[in-house]
């Protein structure tokens, strides 16, 4: 059974928030209306333009223009990632929060895997991480504050076939949480990661078959899949002033079983 919704307790208020692959209903999305309710100004950004155009403008009617801005960007891109970042500054004067979602994920085997379908994972996944926590980091070194949380994924510590790339990647973004917060730590800002495993969004149904949804699932304690919500509660945790003394780690928000 699903637990009621958490209405917002403003731990983010007044602060301005970056978000990648924000819309729709998965957990992007989900976390841009979070930190929304939680007080914040939002940024939010997708490769894909139609769906953010819609995303934006539900946001802007519900919280209001002011405070919800958004840009069409594609994290293997320096140059797109950076005219996000300038943006918000642009907008909001300062980035306090860079919640760095984008990813890519699929099933292959690694024995059929081409290059192409390895580097793409990477790319986006790992590399598109990087390049938005070093451009974040860049502005927020000015500051003297401010927050970055990933998204990793528990497959970045467990096994699973077909995912050899997404693993990696997966795997990649922990270790770059935990580099990255020790440098950052020196001016001020930390940087942490939370480890879904199942939260169901319309994107993982179209890429994953029904049999293996619900195996996952099937491996879950409660029972079910967690909602997107749910892991965007982590994240704005991550964000707030609750976990002033973490840096460099990565949280699990799972239900499987050890």
């Amino acid at each position: 059974m699903t637990p009621p919704y958490v209405p917002g307790h403003g731990l983010l208020d007044g602060r301005a928030v970056v978000i990648t692959a924000a819309a729709g209903a998965g957990i992007g999305g989900a976390t841009a209306r979070r930190c929304l309710e939680e007080g914040a100004r939002v940024l939010i950004s997708d490769a894909h333009e139609r769906r953010l155009t819609a995303s934006a403008a539900e946001l802007e009617k519900e919280f209001g223009a002011e405070r919800v801005a958004a840009l069409p960007c594609d994290v293997t891109s320096e140059d797109q990632v950076q005219a996000l970042y300038d943006l918000a500054v642009e907008r909001f004067g300062r980035i306090d929060v860079a919640v760095n979602n984008a990813g890519l994920g699929g099933t292959a085997e690694l024995v059929d895997m081409a290059d192409e379908q390895w580097s793409r994972v990477l790319d986006i996944t790992l590399t598109g991480t990087m390049r938005c926590t070093r451009a974040a980091l860049r502005i927020m070194r000015g500051q003297g504050s401010g927050v970055v949380v990933n998204n990793a994924s528990v497959i970045g510590w467990r096994a699973q076939k077909g995912q050899s790339h997404y693993a990696a990647a997966k795997a990649g973004v922990m270790a770059l949480t935990r580099c990255s917060a020790l440098e950052a730590a020196e001016f001020g800002v930390r940087v942490n990661a939370v480890s879904p495993s199942l939260a169901m969004h319309p994107h993982l149904v179209k890429v994953t078959s029904e049999e293996l949804l619900d195996e996952l699932t099937r491996r879950e304690a409660f029972g079910r899949y967690a909602e997107p919500w749910e892991v965007a509660n982590v994240i704005v945790f991550l964000a707030s002033d609750y976990s002033s003394y973490m840096t460099g780690e990565t949280v699990s928000v799972s239900s499987q079983h050890a």
